[in-house]
């Protein structure tokens, strides 16, 4: 869930909280609307039981002034609360556990996408940023765009509700094929638009991970995970090829044959490449309990 400023705690779920995070949804409104709806049909059904609501961007609330701060007016930061949160928190702290490493970087690719600096367990940078649109191309969404260019839509093409509509539904890998979202379709293809959304989608992710490795200072772990993370081997070798300079190495045949969880790359690799199954649902168990027992 989006947690905003308010929520970087597990909270256990009362009325107030439920319409404090429906205020939320616009952020969000791919995760947060169902899970609004999720909470409300379980508190009506399950009266009797304790709800706990847990937040994906909480690890997130680490990452420094420097990365976390927008270069826009103090009233627009301070008074209206503009600001990058990150997302995909619960998927990175379990990758940052499982892959203890001073200087990591998670990929979470799947429907939604991001790329994430961990240093000594915390995070450091991400690339979603106030709302999960920012960052690298994900199965509808495109990822950072020229605002500049978003607002020439605006002025020239689309309405207010079309264009929210193109950015959540209508963009990323969709966008870019004109065939799919699912990157499963896009592999098996061979029309130009799918080889160019891959090829996009690939180039985005790489680069971001030598953003995040520069957030680092030095790279010693990769971790790959989510549907596209872990079961894309054409994925994890065209990023990793990329990535070479920065001393990734690939074994190309563990890659082929990789299966959550393991090691993907060469035994003398500098950097050690991972394929992660994710695991959201333990992290936000594991939260929900430590609150219960409190």
């Amino acid at each position: 869930m989006h947690g905003g400023a308010r929520f970087r705690e597990p909270v256990f779920v009362d009325d107030e909280v439920v319409d404090e995070l429906a205020g939320l949804t616009e952020l969000a409104p791919l995760h947060m609307a169902p899970a609004v709806a999720a909470l409300r049909e379980a508190r009506a059904h399950l009266p009797q039981l304790a709800h706990v609501a847990v937040f994906d961007t909480a690890f997130h609330a680490t990452i420094p002034d420097e990365a976390s701060t927008y270069a826009l007016p103090r009233r627009v930061r301070e008074d209206w609360g503009i600001r990058r949160f990150g997302f995909h928190g619960l998927s990175v702290q379990w990758a940052s556990e499982q892959v203890p490493a001073e200087r990591l970087v998670v990929c979470h690719l799947g429907g939604g996408c991001s790329v994430t600096a961990v240093r000594d367990g915390r995070s450091v940078d991400t690339t979603m940023g106030f709302t999960p649109l920012e960052g690298v191309p994900m199965a509808t969404r495109p990822g950072s765009v020229d605002p500049g260019a978003l607002l020439y839509l605006l002025k020239h093409h689309l309405t207010l509700d079309a264009l929210d509509s193109l950015l959540e539904h209508d963009s990323g890998l969709a966008g870019l094929s004109g065939l799919s979202g699912d990157l499963r379709e896009l592999e098996s293809s061979n029309a130009p638009a799918a080889r160019l959304a891959l090829a996009v989608f690939t180039y985005r992710v790489a680069t971001a991970v030598g953003a995040m490795t520069t957030a680092l200072g030095g790279l010693e772990a990769l971790v790959f995970t989510a549907g596209i993370g872990e079961n894309s081997a054409t994925v994890r070798a065209t990023v990793c090829e990329q990535l070479r300079f920065l001393g990734v190495e690939l074994d190309d045949e563990a890659n082929e044959a990789a299966r959550p969880n393991a090691s993907v790359s060469t035994s003398d690799s500098p950097v050690d490449v991972v394929v992660l199954e994710a695991r959201e649902d333990l992290m936000a168990a594991r939260a929900a309990r430590a609150l219960l027992e409190l």
